[in-house]
């Protein structure tokens, strides 16, 4: 995408939302590597209010208006259900900023979408837990997710990143990427390789389970990392879910999953040391609990029954992943090494080697919530 300058921003973009006041600070903000994410502050009769203004990325996202249309859309359902509640419907739920023409979003002269939230005050975000309180509290908002948007109709959401988690389908790329070889890595890789095709009968069971009816589609995040909740900072508890850049329809067992991959493992993504790395059982019912608690009876019996399956769902597939790009050459996922990708897919794969040895006290612990 093409430089941004500051200025530009301030007098250019920035006008064409709805505010009121004058702009007294614009900087960028975060850490994040994908959207051109700033910080604004404005000032209306003495009044200071804060907004996040975004230029999303078109490289990744495709189809951005659809990205944003389905935010706007979960949001203000989102929003009307804790207005419902009785709920903290400025807090607990990111608010839109439409534009003056009253779009969710604005396009600039070089085809560039922009769009705007106002900001939550007093809140804080962590890259991971600082404690077992924490990871509650991140599994609290997540389960609170599903919760309210139990009664939105998932179908009706455009699908902006295809087959995402789709295994069976990244099972196939995975298949393809040994067939190619781009990478000349091959020889290098057969163990990790048997792994995977040992469990090629497991990478089906929920995609099976949807199609038969067994589990429902649900809105789903895609991407339930510690940093995507803000917790309040006061308080310490969960406040709200942001970054929703990936909603789409799904199952609630890959939300789930994805929190338990990469919050219950006792080392980092790319640890090198296999013995620093494994699957915190503890961990594990800590978010379970959370979880069932902020879902608030919304599951049905086999969502919660498959909880485990998404766990140990996610943790293959991302490791699969892994591999399928270590062999390709490293083309998806930033590198900082020559073996890092293989190394991430260590990782995962210790964790599902850890989830099968503990599977039935896994079991055991989310029929004792239900």
């Amino acid at each position: 995408m093409k430089p941004l300058n500051i200025e530009n921003v301030k007098n250019d973009i920035f006008p064409k939302f709805v505010t009121k006041g004058v702009v007294t600070d614009l900087c960028r903000y975060g850490n994040g590597h994908i959207n051109d994410t700033f910080l604004v502050t404005t000032d209306f009769e003495g009044v200071i209010r804060r907004f996040i203004l975004q230029r999303v990325n078109k490289e990744i996202f495709k189809k951005p208006d659809e990205v944003i249309e389905n935010i706007v859309n979960v949001t203000d359902f989102f929003r009307q259900k804790l207005r419902e509640s009785g709920g903290d419907y400025k807090r607990g739920c990111i608010t839109v900023i439409k534009t003056l023409d009253g779009d969710g979003y604005y396009v600039d002269a070089e085809g560039d979408f922009w769009r705007m939230y106002i900001f939550i005050e007093d809140s804080l975000a962590l890259d991971l837990p600082e404690s077992k309180e924490d990871f509650y509290e991140s599994a609290r908002a997540f389960g609170g997710f599903q919760r309210m948007l139990s009664e939105f109709p998932a179908e009706t959401l455009h699908e902006t990143i295809i087959n995402f988690h789709n295994t069976p389908v990244r099972y196939q790329n995975f298949l393809k990427a040994i067939e190619e070889n781009r990478s000349g890595r091959l020889q290098n890789v057969s163990e990790e390789i048997k792994f995977v095709k040992d469990r090629e009968e497991f990478t089906h069971v929920l995609t099976d389970a949807l199609e038969k009816g067994d589990l429902p589609l649900r809105v789903t995040h895609n991407d339930t990392k510690m940093n995507n909740v803000l917790l309040d900072a006061a308080t310490r508890k969960q406040l709200c879910v942001v970054d929703l850049d990936t909603i789409m329809p799904g199952l609630a067992a890959y939300d789930f999953g994805d929190s338990i991959r990469f919050g219950a493992s006792t080392a980092a993504e790319d640890e090198k040391d296999l013995d620093k790395v494994h699957f915190d059982i503890e961990l594990f019912e800590v978010y379970v609990k959370g979880f069932l608690e902020g879902c608030g009876g919304q599951l049905t019996a086999n969502e919660i029954e498959m909880l485990p399956e998404g766990a140990k769902m996610m943790t293959l597939e991302c490791g699969m992943r892994f591999l399928s790009d270590y062999l390709d050459g490293d083309t998806y996922f930033r590198t900082h090494y020559p073996d890092h990708n293989l190394d991430r897919c260590h990782t995962q794969f210790k964790l599902v080697s850890e989830m099968e040895q503990k599977w039935d006290e896994m079991k055991k612990i989310v029929r004792a919530y239900k």
